[in-house]
């Protein structure tokens, strides 16, 4: 039997952190009390589970696993699982604190929760995933249910992996549990638009900003790091708006065209198995190039903390989307707010995914389904008002646009906590 080693990590500063950190400052800027700061900073529940996979070869290989819950002051704890070689508890906590500030700022009676899994799925077979997929779910059955703390898809993961827990847990309470986890497949009560639901968030909320901007989408050149679910969607969606897509890139590298990369070329050699360093059409840049390429909308869709100190003031977008979770660490915040980079912060540029997770789950406990229509239009309302909430502020207390997002957020969660009070 073997325990995976874990790599070192992409990660340059602490998450947690960081994330505790970003909290204080919301604290000192909105006047919220110490006391309950003190509540706020720390993680209701975190678990470390030991993970036995049986791989193809007959050895046997132990994964380590994490599910956090941070906060349930609005409501069950919600948030997404994570498979990357990198995932550390540290992260999935400071993942599950960021998640209990978006569903607070969307409106959405929910609490924050993370989990995680070090492992390298793309190394993976199917049936090593499904098996390590479905210990997981076993080893922390008890933490998670549709009125506790509710799943959904991350980094690494994907529907089938969804529908690997949904089965496992449903199989432990005898019957089906729809709500348990939302991303499933349409087949086993997934919803309509949830695939697509964090990218075209993010497109919502970049045409929010535009209304309030001399740009429009159509012509905005637009770079793009990261291809998976967000990035993809998220690159696609602003090509059919009219945007001229300049770069993309994977976890490969990619390739740059000033006259514009071809994204329907782009998704069809990604789903043929195909690195886009491979494609042609362009130069090939890598990762950190990509963020330093002269464009209007700057799109981090992958991992936290590429934009960091070091390359912040050679950024030469306009508009930075965050598509992934914390891909601007606070030093570089402070030097893109100088050189007067408009932030769409993470918990509302992308909080289109547990939007429709949430729609997902209501349409789970019902057992009555939506419209695509349906689900788009709701989406697009709930990221429009979250969005105008925030520039409100943004303007109003001349404050950046992330700690805009993350006050009212916290604050939303301070008021519920102070009106549930302390038990005992």
């Amino acid at each position: 039997m073997a325990t995976v080693d874990k790599r070192q990590t992409h990660l340059r500063e602490n998450p947690f952190d960081l994330a505790r950190r970003q909290l204080h400052k919301v604290a000192e800027t909105f006047g919220i009390e110490d006391a309950l700061i003190s509540v706020l900073q720390e993680c209701k529940k975190s678990i470390e589970v030991s993970i036995p996979t049986q791989m193809d070869d007959g050895t046997v290989h132990t994964f380590t696993g994490y599910r956090v819950t941070h906060n349930v002051a609005r409501g069950p704890s919600k948030g997404g699982i994570r498979y990357h070689g990198d995932v550390t508890l540290d992260e999935v906590k400071a993942l599950a604190m960021a998640m209990t500030w978006k569903c607070a700022l969307m409106g959405l009676p929910f609490g924050g929760a993370k989990g995680g899994v070090a492992c390298d799925p793309k190394r993976m077979s199917p049936g090593e995933l499904e098996r390590m997929t479905r210990r997981y779910t076993s080893e922390i059955v008890n933490e998670i249910g549709p009125e506790k703390d509710i799943p959904a898809p991350d980094v690494g993961t994907t529907p089938a992996v969804m529908a690997w827990i949904f089965d496992t847990y449903s199989m432990n309470q005898g019957h089906s549990v729809l709500g348990v986890v939302t991303g499933k497949p349409l087949a086993i009560g997934g919803s309509l638009g949830r695939e697509e639901a964090t990218g075209r968030g993010c497109v919502f909320c970049l045409q929010e900003a535009l209304k309030r901007t001399d740009l429009s989408v159509e012509g905005a050149r637009v770079a793009v790091q990261g291809f998976g679910n967000v990035g993809a969607v998220f690159a696609r969606f602003v090509a059919e708006l009219g945007a001229t897509v300049v770069a993309v890139t994977d976890s490969a590298g990619g390739i740059f065209n000033a006259k514009g990369v071809d994204v329907a070329a782009a998704l069809a050699h990604k789903r043929a198995g195909g690195s886009l360093a491979e494609l042609k059409g362009g130069d090939r840049i890598t990762n950190d190039e990509l963020v330093l390429v002269d464009c209007d909308v700057l799109a981090p869709c992958a991992l936290e903390q590429v934009i960091t100190e070091a390359n912040a003031d050679d950024v030469r977008a306009r508009i930075v989307v965050e598509g992934a979770n914390a891909p601007t660490t606070p030093a570089a915040d402070e030097i893109l707010q100088e050189n007067g980079v408009l932030i769409l912060p993470d918990v509302l540029a992308n909080a289109g995914g547990v939007v429709v997770s949430y729609f997902e789950w209501v349409q789970g406990l019902q057992e009555y389904f939506w419209k695509e229509a349906e689900v788009n239009q709701r989406l697009n309302e709930i990221v429009a008002r979250a969005f105008a909430e925030t520039w409100e502020l943004h303007e109003t207390r001349g404050v950046p646009m992330r700690m805009a997002a993350y006050g009212l957020g916290v604050q939303r969660v301070a008021e519920a906590a102070t009106t549930r009070g302390l038990y005992p």
